[in-house]
């Protein structure tokens, strides 16, 4: 493993909206794991993100550990790694504010994520709903951030993310790092298994869209037989057929295998055979993620502990970044010792 003072930063994060799927784990949690060891990473929990749409508050609480223990059962090590819970450090809200002073009313109008929740939450178009992209750019400003994974839909943001650093920097000087930000070509975007021409969402309602990371094996089993196809039967990569797709990349995601294996393998082979080596596959890959899971989850005080104390070393890093910029803009800063 690299000498971690000279790694670079690198920042991902979900929010606790829904229950992790599947796609989270192929196109995001998996690609953690491995850049552990290149990268000094920091993989907050956000669930200050989450109550710009209405919550439970018992079951915000509940799925914000599970988040926490599903990171820790894919394989994110709190050892190596700064997992943490947004809410536990409170430079996020503060530099979100002072941020906000800094971002165009047209920047965030444009925000086509906004424009898609607020069809969806058309009962509760909240300032939050509005604003939680600048938070999204103070969670990754905070933390001297060189590069960020994310999916194309994500892209937007983190141009935003960019474009404000760079407008503070040039009225401030060389405050915030600029963050660069990587779209993974392969497992980047696993789509729902009935509306396949639409990404896997955690909060998707219908549960047969989606397979959750702590998927019972029958279930997989279920859910993967179900999925959209079309008639054609031939297993092939064609983005006009995306169903059949969508498979595919699970399989070559789950498994190594090229695609053009895949479809190698599977010529003059019906769906339901294909289907049933995806579902194994599938499960080959989330049950040792379930199982570790459930052993984890049991112990509330353990996970508590550990969020406790990777707040703890994000929050070296972040108080100090927030100390520079209350610096820059004329903020009188607390005296760091008394």
């Amino acid at each position: 493993m690299k000498d971690k003072s000279k790694m670079k930063n690198l920042l991902s994060a979900a929010a606790p909206s829904g229950e992790l799927t599947l796609g989270n784990y192929l196109g995001a949690i998996k690609k953690w794991t491995e850049m552990q060891n290149q990268y000094n990473c920091f993989f907050p929990v956000v669930n200050q993100h989450v109550i710009t749409v209405k919550q439970d508050p018992n079951i915000l609480k509940k799925r914000t550990l599970d988040f926490f223990a599903q990171y820790i059962a894919c394989g994110i090590d709190p050892q190596k790694s700064k997992l943490f819970i947004q809410s536990h450090v409170s430079a996020h809200a503060e530099l979100c504010w002072l941020l906000n002073c800094f971002t165009y009313f047209g920047e965030l109008k444009r925000m086509t994520q906004f424009k898609s929740k607020s069809d969806l939450h058309s009962d509760n178009i909240n300032v939050g709903l509005f604003d939680y992209p600048v938070l999204m750019v103070a969670d990754i400003l905070l933390y001297n951030t060189d590069m960020v994974p994310i999916g194309a839909d994500q892209k937007q943001h983190l141009e935003l993310a960019r474009n404000i650093a760079n407008r503070f920097n040039q009225t401030f000087g060389d405050v915030f790092k600029i963050p660069d930000y990587s779209i993974p070509k392969i497992g980047a975007r696993i789509m729902s298994l009935q509306e396949p021409t639409k990404k896997m969402s955690k909060s998707d309602s219908n549960m047969n869209n989606k397979i959750l990371i702590i998927e019972e094996d029958v279930n997989i089993v279920s859910k993967i037989k179900k999925a959209v196809t079309d008639n054609v039967g031939i297993i092939k990569y064609d983005t006009n057929r995306p169903g059949i797709t969508n498979l595919v990349d699970i399989m070559s995601s789950c498994t190594g295998e090229t695609i053009q294996n895949i479809e190698d393998k599977y010529i003059n082979k019906g769906y339901g055979i294909f289907k049933k080596d995806v579902a194994d596959a599938v499960i080959s890959t989330l049950t040792p993620i379930r199982e570790e899971y459930k052993k984890i989850r049991q112990d509330e005080n353990y996970l508590l502990t550990l969020a406790e104390t990777g707040a703890q070393k994000a929050s070296i890093l972040a108080d100090a970044t927030l100390y520079k910029v209350y610096d820059a803009v004329g903020f009188i800063n607390k005296r760091l010792s008394i």
